[in-house]
């Protein structure tokens, strides 16, 4: 069978359309928090798909979900997946495009005739975006035991709300251990969300490995005071913290350069009004680098200017992680499979590293794990004008359905 024949484009492009109508938002968009019930929506209509291609669906207790494929022999699957919850401004193919194609998979095998010597297995895992709760990639990091269960039902969201009862509540806290199905390989599809396959007119990045991320959330107590009444000289502005902090993030990364990147995403001010100096501030610095040595170095100086801006001003300053995560390098053998591969089928590929995280850096800690992406309109993601072209998903499919192929039949 031909990979043309293979893939059904129209019944990718159809279930990510369907997938997309559940928390949908203004612009194309969808908003499904991890957790809520949009992404209770979500996960029944999927699952639902697992079922309809005879996947047995296993649950586990951090609502992780795999449905998977029986192969020639019993054993370790290989396993590809992601993630169908999102920001709350996100759009339609994060994450879900990587979980809609590996049902995509199974569907054509079916389609084929063929039974894998090995099985396959199509996960998604809870929580990879970290925008409900924290860290991200939680569910694939509770999987691969760098987070005990306890730990993630513990989380909370800004309103205190428990992970471990929302599982509940939503009916995902599923009866099997995090970590039982442990895959002989895994191999993630995603889109690039980033603007370099684009520029360089590339169809598939053959992903490299995922750059290290720290993210830290800083709170500084100041005091009140009269705008117009209070000498510079005599103020407690933790406004002013917070801003000097964002403005030296940004002249960090250009000094450092390299692939030094920086972003300061959430800063709240209290009492947020125009004429009073603000004496509670709270922001966030994500920093991340592919150099974990450039990483650590560049988290001494952020640290070391807040603490220092702060004393002079005469504020506290208190500091939280909430995620730090090394740099994950992929599998040589499986770097060379996707692009070997691609190239056979006539696409043109180039080797990157991924600039966001994702469940594959977590799935390395068990197994050779690889990533595959194409490209991002404008590299736009996390936004709802998310675009990738229906031939650049087609192509993606059909790369990861021979890899997988191959995977599976060693």
């Amino acid at each position: 069978m031909t990979v043309k024949s293979c893939i059904d484009a129209a019944m990718l492009h159809a279930r990510l359309a369907a997938l997309a109508r559940i928390g949908a938002i203004e612009g194309g968009g969808c908003a499904r928090l991890a957790l809520t019930d949009e992404d209770k929506a979500g996960r029944d209509l999927v699952v639902g798909w697992m079922r309809e291609l005879g996947l047995e669906v296993t649950i586990d207790s951090i609502g992780n979900v795999f449905g998977l494929r029986r192969g020639k022999e019993a054993g370790p699957p290989v396993m590809t997946g992601s993630h169908i919850d999102t920001v709350r401004t996100g759009g339609r193919y994060d994450g879900n495009y990587g979980v809609l194609a590996g049902l995509e998979v199974c569907r054509a095998l079916d389609a084929g005739g063929i039974v894998t010597r090995h099985p396959l297995c199509v996960a998604f895992f809870t929580n990879e975006e970290g925008a409900r709760f924290q860290p991200d990639m939680m569910g694939s990091l509770v999987h691969a035991g760098g987070l005990t269960l306890q730990e993630g039902w513990a989380a909370t969201d800004t309103a205190g709300v428990r992970l471990g009862d929302e599982l509940v509540r939503i009916g995902y806290r599923g009866p099997a251990a995090p970590g039982t199905i442990r895959p002989r390989a895994y191999v993630e599809l995603h889109i690039e969300q980033g603007p370099v396959l684009e520029e360089a007119g590339v169809t598939i990045g053959v992903v490299t490995g995922v750059q290290g991320i720290s993210w830290h959330e800083f709170v500084v107590t100041g005091v009140s005071a009269h705008a117009g009444t209070t000498p510079m000289r005599l103020r407690h502005d933790a406004g002013y913290v917070a801003a000097a902090s964002a403005a030296f993030v940004r002249q960090l990364v250009d000094e450092m350069g390299g692939a030094q990147v920086g972003t300061v995403g959430v800063c709240e001010l209290r009492p947020n009004l125009i004429n009073v100096i603000a004496n509670h501030a709270r922001f966030s610095v994500d920093l991340r680098n592919t150099d974990e040595q450039l990483l650590q170095a560049a988290e001494r100086r952020v640290f070391a200017f807040i603490e220092e801006t702060a004393a002079a001003e005469g504020v506290a300053v208190s500091r939280r992680r909430l995620a730090r995560f090394e740099p994950v390098e992929f599998d040589p053998a499986i770097i060379d499979r996707v692009g070997r591969i691609a190239q056979a089928q006539g696409r043109s590929t180039m080797r990157l590293p991924s600039g966001a995280g994702h469940d594959a850096q977590m799935m390395a800690r068990l197994c050779p794990a690889g990533m595959i992406f194409v490209p991002s309109a404008k590299g736009l993601s996390h936004n709802v004008a998310e675009y990738t072209a229906p031939a650049d998903l087609e192509a993606g499919a059909a790369v990861l359905l021979d890899v997988l192929l191959e995977l599976a039949e060693e």
